[in-house]
């Protein structure tokens, strides 16, 4: 019969043993991985302009960031509220964790507002507001206080016998609204200068069309202001070929390459710039925030800035003008 050593097999036993501890420990305590957060941003328009460009590439930056999976959608015009919100009824039915949107219509986009948050989905609303508060944040330009900075540079640089022409955007929208507010606000008692205001619905030829027609009805206007960047150039491209460049003072609004050029060239006299990377990215960033749990704030300003000739080339200006956009 063979004798057992139990000193020496219960260390031998507790040593097989202990893998198999350290597994079980293992799998009890490990959490399944988290599912990143998937969001839909819903763009006014996926266009090439260097605006909507510089938007998406901060929401996608940020997506990158945080570990989100991001997808992007738009119309192809930006007053086409109608295809938005099929693209937003179709959203809905994906039940993302959050919607980022940059409302095509004040009054037109807000049943849907609502439909996305009744179906328990977080809103977060990019560059325009909607006729009511239904999103948990919004984070755009302060868009009075940038159009005030048009209206109060506009009024330094006019003449005694001056007259004002406005091209604006889309009608009705919020940020044509607020920046026509805060131009007049600028503006003061100038602001009965203004002869004429004319919406291009963010259309380059038809900026150019209408400032052609402005010119002809009102031949004494010698400043002009567009309020973003396709009433800038296409309005600024008029007054190019019709030889009236140095003639009619232009301030115009955001910064797209050739609109840079216009500023260096003298077409422009100067331009309120917006920072839509900064505003992508914090668009999806605060979703992401918000979604964690934590409080954020009803309202983000991403800020605005006059730039003229005289302060175009200094260092933070650089930066707003030729923003970082990542890899």
């Amino acid at each position: 019969m063979v004798k057992i050593n139990r000193k020496k097999l219960i260390p031998a036993m507790l040593l097989l043993l202990i893998p198999v501890i350290v597994l079980l420990l293992v799998f009890v305590r490990r959490e399944p991985e988290k599912e990143p957060y998937y969001i839909i941003f819903i763009s006014k328009t996926i266009d090439e302009s260097d605006f909507w460009t510089q938007l998406i590439d901060g929401t996608k930056a940020a997506a990158r960031e945080y570990g989100v999976e991001l997808s992007v959608r738009a119309p192809e015009t930006e007053d086409d509220y109608e295809m938005q919100n099929a693209l937003i009824e179709e959203a809905v039915l994906e039940h993302p964790d959050a919607i980022v949107l940059t409302p095509a219509s004040f009054t037109e986009t807000v049943p849907l507002a609502h439909k996305i948050v009744d179906n328990g989905i977080r809103l977060l609303l990019l560059d325009s507001e909607i006729d009511e508060k239904v999103e948990e944040c919004i984070i755009s330009t302060d868009n009075i206080k940038a159009g005030c900075l048009q209206g109060s540079y506009v009024r330094e640089i006019l003449k005694p016998d001056s007259k004002i022409a406005v091209i604006a955007h889309v009608k009705n929208s919020s940020t044509a609204i607020e920046r026509e507010k805060g131009l007049r606000e600028g503006l003061g008692e100038e602001q009965e200068r203004i002869v004429d205001v004319v919406f291009c619905d963010s259309n380059y030829d038809k900026a150019y069309q209408l400032m052609l027609g402005v010119l002809d009805k009102h031949p004494d206007v010698d400043v002009v202001v567009g309020l973003n960047e396709y009433s800038a150039v296409g309005a600024a491209r008029a007054i190019v070929d019709k030889g009236l460049a140095g003639e009619i003072s232009f301030v115009g609004f955001d910064s797209s390459l050739e609109e840079i050029k216009m500023l260096e060239a003298g077409i422009f006299q100067g331009m309120v710039i917006q920072n839509p990377f900064k505003m992508g990215y914090l668009g999806v960033e605060t979703a992401v925030k918000a979604l964690n749990g934590e409080k954020v704030p009803e309202k983000i300003d991403s800020g605005s800035v006059l730039i003229t000739r005289d302060n175009m080339y200094l260092d933070e200006n650089q930066e707003m003008l030729f923003p970082f956009k990542g890899e």
